[in-house]
Order: structure tokens, then sequence, then C-alpha cells
């Protein structure tokens, strides 16, 4: 989408109970199923600064919260902008987007937050399979303005389907747009091939993520770095029975028991954990661990993050020793 600027104050939009209260000041169609929304805070004020990878979340009017990549121009302060793939067989979020939000409707969004972060490197292979594309699109941008090199490989269904098309189109060869009906799957060959220095940011599909994960299997720890949109299929817990919760800031201890999450048990002992997805993938409930081993089961953290144990996502991990200790 592009973006028109507005003569504003230079001062932040007050946040709402926690959330900023934004208007919706244009609603697009970007791609066969995906729409576009710019939104605005109400007195066109400026917007909290973002980074590349960051996510916002959106609270509709029938209550559902939503996660969505800021995919627009970080240097407009006045504007966000966020793509919305309609997803038949989702929770509907996405079917309340495309089919009852409107031009100039208020919605109230928190963050931005970004569990997804451009880390510096030599150079970057972009992969992007359909929606995923919104989070690289400001990783591209970032890169072309450090002025190292990347590609970009950028899968979908149809070219129909595929939001953005238009923005990439200055980038020439270095996009290599790859719709499945015409000229079938990615060619991820190119992850055997990488010079050393490059870090791969991939975001689409469970299928996708998978089979870079794959191709990705000889490169560096650290080089490679995705996001999903569901979670990730976890083993069974470490553990089966009950736990010991402590929150430490709130100086109380709690009973965790099996089947029971630490949002719940949180909740009930008079400390609520400010939570969004409840899947393990937005990063909103991300929590300082004080003292135990946490089990994670997540779909964020990567394998030094987890050994470290010292943060943890209490939506659905939960404890593999007998006592937790949280910064709550």
């Amino acid at each position: 989408m592009s973006t028109t600027m507005t003569a504003a104050s230079d001062t932040a939009s007050p946040a709402v109970g926690g959330k900023v209260r934004l208007r919706v000041r244009r609603k697009l169609a970007l791609a066969d199923g995906v729409c576009g929304l710019e939104l605005v805070a109400p007195d066109d004020g400026r917007l909290p600064d973002w980074t590349p990878g960051s996510h916002i979340d959106l609270t509709f009017a029938n209550g559902l919260n939503r996660q969505y990549s800021l995919c627009g121009d970080r240097w407009d302060a006045h504007s966000y902008q966020v793509a919305v793939l309609r997803e038949p067989d989702g929770r509907g979020g996405s079917a309340f987007v495309h089919d009852e939000l409107g031009e100039g409707d208020v919605i109230d969004i928190a963050g931005p937050r970004n569990n997804f972060p451009l880390a510096p490197a030599d150079a970057y292979l972009f992969v992007a399979g359909g929606i995923g594309i919104t989070p690289i699109l400001p990783m591209l941008e970032q890169a072309e303005m450090l002025g190292k090199p990347w590609r970009l490989l950028y899968g979908g269904r149809t070219r129909t389907s595929m939001a953005f098309l238009d923005r990439l189109t200055p980038w020439g060869d270095r996009v290599d747009v790859c719709p499945q009906d015409e000229s079938g799957l990615l060619d991820l060959d190119v992850l055997g091939r990488l010079e050393a220095g490059t870090k791969v940011y991939c975001c689409g599909p469970e299928p996708l993520l998978a089979a870079v994960r794959t191709a990705a299997v000889d490169l560096p720890s650290g080089s490679l770095r995705t996001e999903r949109f569901v979670a990730a299929a976890m083993p069974a817990p470490v553990r089966t029975t009950s736990f010991d919760l402590e929150l430490a800031r709130s100086g109380v201890t709690v009973t965790v028991a099996p089947g029971q999450s630490i949002l719940e048990a949180a909740a009930e002992a008079g400390a609520p954990i400010l939570a969004s997805c409840r899947q393990g993938i937005c990063g909103t409930c991300e929590t300082d661990v004080l003292e135990g081993t946490p089990d994670h089961r997540d779909s964020m953290l990567d394998d030094d993050e987890r050994q470290r144990g010292d943060l943890f996502y209490p939506c659905v991990s939960r404890s593999a020793s007998d006592r937790l200790v949280l910064d709550i």
C-alpha cells in the first residue's frame, strides 16, 4: 500500500488501557483473498516507532484479538499498514476484517512488538510464502538501506494471490517470484550454496518452513530465523504431574494442575498475565524465569534461548522442575 503523509502533531497518540486506539483510514484489495489496512490515530498523531519484523495486536469490536505484521513504510510515523489473508478455516478474525471492518472504524492495537528482528549479517536470503511476505518487506528495505547483498524467494499458490508484487518490481532479478501453478515449488537448493556470513529469514506456512529447515540443515547455528502463523506440533510435556508456581513480585505461590495453563493458574492467583495468541507464536506473554527449569512449548525461541532458560511463554510452556519462579 502506498502511504499518504498527513500533517500532524509529533506527540505520540495516547494509549487506552495499555492499547492505542486507531482508525481505519484505508482498506484496499491487495491480491485474491488479501486486503490491506492503513491505520492512523483519530487525531492523525504520531504512532510508536517500529523495526522490521514487528507486529501489532489488533482487538476488534467483536472482541477478537489477532496479530499482524507491519508491512508499510517504517519512516512514516503517522500510519501503520498490515495485510490480512482471508482464512476460511480460521477462528473468525480474518473474516471480520474482510467482511465487517470498514474505513472509518476504530480498533484498539497493542505493540508494536518484535519477535522476528533483523540481525546484522554480511548478506541475506529472504524466503516468503504467501502472506509471509508481510514481515519480509520491511527487511528488504532495511537491507537495501544498509547496502547489504540480499535475495528474495517468494512463492504463492497463484500470481494473483501474491500481494505486493508491484512493490517488489523495482528490485528486478534479486526477487524470484514463483507462483506454484506456473513453476511449482520454490527451489531451495540455494540454501546449500550460501556464502559465509549470510543469514536466512523465512516466513510462511508450515510446509515451507519445514522444507527450509531441511535445506538449511548444514548452515551454521543461528543462520536461520523463521516466523510462523500457527504453532508447531509439540511432544508430550516433560512432566504430567502438578508443580508449584511462585509469582515473585506478587508474593503468591500456586499449584499448577495437570492440564491447567500457567496463564490460568496466575489469573486465579490474582496476577493475570497479558496474553494474545495463546499458542506460543506471538510473544505477548513473554515472562522472565527467575528459578526452576522451564518446559518450553512455544514456537518462537531458538535452541540457544531455550538452553538459557531465563524467559519463556506461559500461555503454552510449563515447568520441568517441581518449582518454577516467575518475575510476576
